[in-house]
């Protein structure tokens, strides 16, 4: 069990990502195509956080062509380089589940100011 835990505490971030639920993120993910490796990013709305330590991801929600596409991503991989803060949303729940069912300006979140 503490072989586990070692190698749990070597694979954490230094600094993980800074953002909460709600807040419109841009995630600059490393993509591997044969030799060359190059970033995509992936920006959306956070929909949920779950997990802790390790195996900690976020769900991430966009619409694209009119389709709803959301991706999770761990929060301490390789892959992710880095997730940039676009902006702050004023939210009241913990998960966002309900933002599936709204289409256009509905799905929209108000800014949280400060």
């Amino acid at each position: 069990m503490d072989a586990l835990k070692l190698i749990a505490q070597e694979s954490i971030k230094a600094e993980p990502p800074v953002f909460e639920i709600g807040d419109t993120v841009k995630v600059h993910v490393k993509i591997r195509e044969g030799e060359r490796e190059r970033i995509q990013l992936f920006e959306g709305i956070v929909i949920a956080r779950r997990g802790s330590g390790v195996s900690a991801t976020f769900t991430v929600r966009r619409v694209a062509y009119g389709v709803g596409v959301e991706r999770v991503f761990p929060v301490h991989s390789p892959n992710v380089a880095r997730v940039e803060l676009v902006r702050h949303g004023k939210i009241r729940r913990s998960k966002l589940y309900y933002l599936r069912d709204r289409v256009g300006k509905n799905a929209k979140l108000k800014e949280r100011l400060g």
